[in-house]
Order: structure tokens, then C-alpha cells, then sequence
């Protein structure tokens, strides 16, 4: 464990004791789980040019992704990340984009360095595994399973999946009660404040990866219990609850 790359958020006000004791572990999918970056670029690039509009660099795209499909299409419309085109172009921009990302979902995207080692650890270690995305399902299902990591959750739950989505600790609350567990026997591991605000709501525990899209934020500026640099990290972190 004295080899484990983690440190504490600069926002953590409580320090935990490790290894932490839990049985749920819920992981994000982009930008924790896969780097979908250059095809959620791809996919956006050609939009724009389908719509005659100027393209975009790779990275100012990645600034963009954060609070899903829509955010990212209305950011890349203005090339702001507080941008809001007007209803019609916006109406026009969504299927576009959508049959653009379908077409090319998974060219480039691929498990970060450390996940797959990090979730055969996890389900040997015993613990109960999640993926929570906002991804919309027709997405997020294909991608799990073209890279392999599909069989590996018991539950995913998607932006689409219920009424809410995070940052709402509805979902997080949800796979606790999937599992019959209480919310302080789970950890949630992430990238964004999306993830930390919605784990704080519901009461869990939450890590995240440096590596992510955070709206071109400093993660360790973010209210998370530790920042682990990889999900194998993080799996050396925890032992199970009995």
C-alpha cells in the first residue's frame, strides 16, 4: 500500500483512515472508466462541419465535456463552455450529433491505463460493482461492451435510467438500495464535481482520477475524500466490509 499514488483533496475537511471499509464500489464512465474524448470530438467535429460551422481542437472539446450530450453539443455550437445557441439551431445540431457519435463511438475510446486490473481486483477482493454514467444508455451500453467491461458491473445505471441524474444522489441512492447496503459502505470513483457533489448528497464516499473531464477544472481543488491516479490505486485503497 506504500506504493499507492493517492493524495487528499486540498478541500477534504475530514481525513479517512485507509484502508476504507466498504462494500459498493461506483465507478463514472467518461473520464474514469474510458477516455471517449477523441470520439466525442470526432463526433462533434463533424457536426460542426456538417453544419458549415468552424471545427474545433481536440482539447477545447475535452474542456467542453462534463454534463452530458446536450451541454457538450450547445459548448461546441458557441465554443463556449457557457454557451447557449438559439432553439432552432440547437434542435438541428442534436440528431446530427447523435448519428455522428453512434457512427463512430468507439474508433478511439479505450480503458484508461489501470482499470481492467483495477476491476479484477475489486471482484476478487468481493465487492459489489456499479457503473454510473450520464451518458444516455444507447451509448453507454454499446461502449461497456465493445471495450470488454460490460460483464464486469452488476448494475449500470445511465443518464436515461431513472427520473434523475447526477449530480442528484438519486442514482448513487439507488445501486444502495440495489445492493441492500447503507450509503456509508459505498464509494463512488470519479472525475468531476458532477460526482462529488452527488456523493456527498447521498452520504457516500467518493474518490477521484486526475486524469478525467472536469470542465477544464483542477481536481484537487474538488470536495473528495482522496485522488487516487488510477482505478488499480484505488483498489488497493479498500478492503471489504463484512
Amino acid at each position: 500500500m506504500n506504493n499507492t499514488k493517492f493524495s487528499y483533496a486540498a478541500t477534504t475537511t475530514e481525513r479517512i483512515s485507509f484502508p476504507l471499509s466498504v462494500k459498493v464500489v461506483m465507478i463514472d464512465l467518461d473520464g474514469t472508466l474510458l477516455n471517449t474524448a477523441d470520439d466525442l470530438a470526432l463526433a462533434a467535429n463533424l457536426m460542426l462541419r456538417a453544419l458549415s460551422k468552424p471545427e474545433l481542437s481536440i482539447a477545447t472539446i475535452q474542456s467542453f465535456i462534463g454534463k452530458g450530450i446536450q451541454r457538450l453539443v450547445e459548448r461546441s455550437l458557441t465554443g463556449d463552455i457557457d454557451g447557449k445557441p438559439d432553439a432552432e439551431l440547437l434542435s438541428k445540431a442534436l440528431p446530427i450529433y447523435h448519428r455522428f457519435y453512434a457512427e463512430n463511438l468507439c474508433i478511439n475510446t479505450r480503458p484508461y491505463p489501470g482499470v481492467v486490473d483495477g476491476i479484477l481486483n475489486f471482484k476478487k477482493a468481493g465487492f459489489k460493482l456499479a457503473c454510473i454514467t450520464n451518458k444516455s444508455e444507447i451509448f453507454t451500453l454499446p461502449l461497456l461492451r465493445a471495450t470488454n467491461l460490460l460483464d464486469y458491473f452488476e448494475i449500470v445505471l445511465s443518464g436515461d435510467s431513472l427520473s434523475k441524474k447526477k449530480p442528484d444522489p438519486m442514482p448513487l441512492l439507488h445501486i444502495c438500495k440495489h445492493f441492500s447496503t447503507q450509503p456509508q459502505e459505498a464509494l463512488l470513483i470519479g472525475d468531476s464535481l458532477n460526482d462529488t457533489i452527488a456523493a456527498r448528497a447521498a452520504g457516500c464516499y467518493v474518490f477521484c482520477v486526475p486524469y478525467g473531464y472536469n470542465e477544464g477544472r483542477d481536481v484537487h481543488k474538488l470536495d473528495c475524500d482522496a485522488i487516487v491516479e488510477s482505478i488499480v490505486d484505488t483498489s488497493k485503497l479498500l478492503i471489504i466490509k463484512p
